[in-house]
């Protein structure tokens, strides 16, 4: 009986001890930037941007390379308040002669935000506002700025081409 009373009072100090695992259900927690492509002559269409490829201004590599898409998603860098990409569309089979070239910066002030023990801070992107080279592809793009990008619900912006 003495073995049986030892063991449970062993086994409820061991399950006892333990510490609740956390895990982070919400991923991405920083929010990305949503760009959806828009067709310039009909604006209620979706276009892809063919032989797509972003390039963080600065950086060597792309995020994306030679893509066909009418959605993307990138990152913000949350240590400065602006980030520039460089938008390179090819319409016909890949010679560099054939790339179009685009820079769409984005201006904006940065605030952390608490989530959870297991998640910890998110960067709220406030005060965003969008540029882009006026003698370019992308004809133009809606809106000009927003207040706030803390969700991914939807896309923040529209560019036609």
């Amino acid at each position: 009986m003495k073995k049986n009373i030892l063991f449970l009072v062993l086994l409820t100090n061991i399950f006892a001890a333990c510490e609740k695992d956390d895990f982070c259900v919400k991923n991405p927690v920083t929010s990305k930037l949503i760009i959806d492509f828009y067709d310039n002559t009909n604006r209620e269409t979706l276009k892809k941007v063919q032989g797509f490829s972003v390039i963080a201004e600065g950086k060597t590599d792309s995020l994306f390379t030679n893509q066909s898409f009418n959605s993307i998603s990138i990152p913000l860098n949350s240590l400065t308040t602006e980030t520039s990409y460089i938008f390179k569309k090819n319409t016909t089979g890949g010679a560099t002669a054939n790339n179009n070239m685009a820079t769409f910066s984005i201006v904006y002030d940065t605030e952390e935000a608490f989530v959870s023990r297991s998640c910890g801070f998110k960067v709220i992107f406030k005060n965003v506002a969008f540029s882009a080279d006026t003698n370019s592809w992308i004809t133009a793009f809606t809106p000009s700025t927003i207040i706030n990008l803390d969700d991914q619900s939807a896309a923040h912006v529209q560019i036609f081409h």
